[in-house]
């Protein structure tokens, strides 16, 4: 059976980085600190850390491990606080998840908003692209657009969120304004690396009729607002979402095509482990962030 003692301890390591500064932080001798660090490794069957003679090394068990303690640890607070009554407010570190462009854009402003309300709140958050397995990086919050697949995940609406083909003016008028899908077969596109299939546009027309098309690329990403720059140079023709393209639309530097067919709709969503516990300061965040983005998304009305 672990002890919140040798969660403490191995918190306080990675935390001050080497076993003297732990200890000398725990106000404890070095000796039992690395007494307590060995018990633990020795209880969890695993190296936590790589020695050299010079300084520690987080093993990729000691990683997970670090994000998990941490959790714990602030998740015990809470209780006791909750418990003791001995003040209402929220606290503890949010581990949060999110891709860049969405994260940046629309995400960020939400976050500040709310840790200006819970100032005890301790955001670490990670804006990126790639997948992250929330469970195996210890996140406690995701932000995913997408259709989301099964999964043990529990995922929460926050937002519509629908996409667009367009180009720059000067594209369209030294090339021409594709009419249907098929025409786009003689125009560069600008697709996005990190879809299944980036060069496959699907469409739906007037009558609900399902088609795709393969794309000819000109050039992939995996950051849309880098794809959205190059497609006000006149480089090609963007698929993207509309939480990206919306202000340039709205300047005029982007213009919408193929307006009489539409995109299949994905959503975006908050997802979190299931726990038999989920904490308060998680709860509580996500439904901040189901409030705030309820109804038409502010990028959709935009485009009105």
């Amino acid at each position: 059976m672990l002890k919140t003692e040798e969660l403490q301890v191995f918190v306080q390591i990675v935390d001050a980085a080497t076993i003297t500064a732990a200890a000398d932080r725990l106000g404890l001798a070095k000796s039992a600190v690395s007494r307590r660090l060995s018990e633990l490794e020795d209880s969890l069957g695993v190296e936590l850390f790589h020695r050299t003679t010079r300084k520690l090394t987080l093993t990729d068990s000691g990683r997970g491990f670090y994000q998990r303690s941490v959790r714990i640890l602030a998740d015990l607070e809470e209780a006791s606080n909750a418990v003791s009554q001995a003040h209402h407010e929220l606290s503890g570190q949010l581990r949060v998840a999110a891709p860049f462009s969405f994260g940046v854009l629309h995400l960020g402003p939400a976050i500040i908003e709310f840790q200006q309300q819970h100032p005890k709140i301790n955001f670490d958050i990670d804006f990126n692209d790639r997948q992250i397995d929330l469970i195996q990086d210890g996140f406690d919050v995701g932000i995913r657009i997408a259709r989301l697949k099964d999964s043990s995940l529990i995922a929460r609406k926050l937002a519509r969120v629908s996409t667009v083909v367009c180009a720059s003016p000067d594209y369209l008028a030294r090339h021409g304004t594709p009419m249907t899908p098929e025409d786009l077969a003689d125009h560069p596109c600008i697709t996005y690396h990190y879809l299944e299939n980036p060069e496959l546009w699907s469409f739906v027309d007037l009558q609900g009729n399902m088609q795709s098309v393969t794309v000819p690329k000109v050039m992939q990403a995996n950051n849309g607002d880098f794809m959205r720059h190059a497609a006000i140079a006149g480089l090609g023709v963007l698929r993207q979402p509309t939480f990206i393209a919306y202000e340039s639309i709205a300047k005029g530097e982007l213009i919408p095509i193929l307006e009489d067919y539409t995109l299949p709709e994905i959503n975006a969503y908050a997802i979190y482990p299931p726990t038999r516990h989920l904490s308060q300061r998680v709860r509580t965040f996500i439904d901040f962030l189901v409030e705030r983005f309820a109804g038409v998304p502010y990028w959709e009305q935009c485009l009105v």
